[in-house]
């Protein structure tokens, strides 16, 4: 894995960044609704490293780190080739920490959106990511199936994105701490999103419908939507009632009217904090989503 050093010189770069609004230091590899990807070293990188939002001390890091482990190794027993996965920490004021989660980069021409754009491969990948969804998915594991969550490497299907741990205990509870999640919102909408939003969210992919519905919705953001007949033809005789065309494009424009509010009400918070408050925003937010 990445050298702690390294990491101490990116997290110092993500830093000048929030400081100053920045990004030349740094190399984003891939935009998601809740952070950014960050290549290691910028000019050539070899590690691509995922900034959690700060957790308020370590003995937070060391919860989310144990869940993150469970959730891996949970993974790997249903059969799931998960990438080579690390998390180092680096210390922040009023002890504070930055957690990040460390992959390998991988070839730009493994990743799932450029091997079903290249067409020859591409009923094969989405046909092997909805079986290994409808396999690995229930009430305790979760699984986000998105396209670009996945790889193909060497012939094998790996998985990529386990930075929301998606695991519930016996008793029906997630174990993920979710307020890690909702930091980066206002503190007044943190209650009503943690009660009323969050745990519809986290159903749905603990859900084997939702969670291939999703991955259907999802090609539309990723410009792939005439693969959406290929999702729905591989579940066609395995869920009832069927998915339809209707159904997954409800879902993708009521998901990312989500999405987008929630990212505007980031933004307008950044302004706040920044401006009235005078305070460093924490959080590196996306510039912009496409959807």
């Amino acid at each position: 894995m990445i050298e702690h050093a390294e990491l101490e010189e990116l997290e110092g770069a993500v830093g000048a960044a929030l400081d100053g609004d920045d990004r030349s230091g740094l190399r984003v590899l891939g935009y998601g609704e809740i952070s950014l990807v960050l290549g290691w070293p910028t000019d050539a990188p070899r590690w691509a490293c995922k900034r959690l939002p700060p957790f308020p001390g370590a003995a937070a890091a060391d919860r989310f780190v144990a869940v993150l482990d469970r959730y891996l190794d949970e993974l790997r027993t249903r059969g799931v080739d998960v990438v080579e996965t690390g998390t180092d920490r680096i210390p922040l004021g009023r002890g504070g920490v930055s957690l990040y989660c460390v992959q390998p980069v991988l070839p730009s021409e493994s990743l799932g959106p450029v091997v079903v754009a290249e067409r020859a491969r591409g009923v094969e990948l989405l046909g092997r990511i909805v079986d290994t969804a409808l396999r690995v998915v229930d009430d305790r594991v979760g699984l986000d199936a998105q396209l670009s969550n996945w790889a193909v490497v060497d012939g094998r299907l790996r998985y990529i994105d386990v930075t929301t741990p998606l695991l519930r205990g016996a008793d029906g509870r997630t174990q993920l701490d979710t307020s890690v999640f909702l930091a980066s919102l206002p503190w007044l909408l943190r209650a009503p999103v943690r009660r009323f939003v969050l745990p519809d969210i986290i159903d749905r992919y603990h859900t084997p419908r939702t969670v291939v519905l999703d991955l259907a919705a999802n090609l539309v953001k990723e410009r792939l939507d005439e693969w959406i007949p290929t999702v729905l033809d591989a579940v066609s005789d395995r869920m009832t009632p069927p998915l339809t065309t209707d159904e997954v494009t409800a879902d993708y424009r009521s998901d990312a009217r989500m999405w987008a509010l929630l990212q505007r009400v980031r933004k307008v918070d950044r302004a706040w904090q920044r401006r009235v408050r005078r305070r460093t925003y924490p959080f590196l937010l996306p510039d912009h989503i496409d959807r």
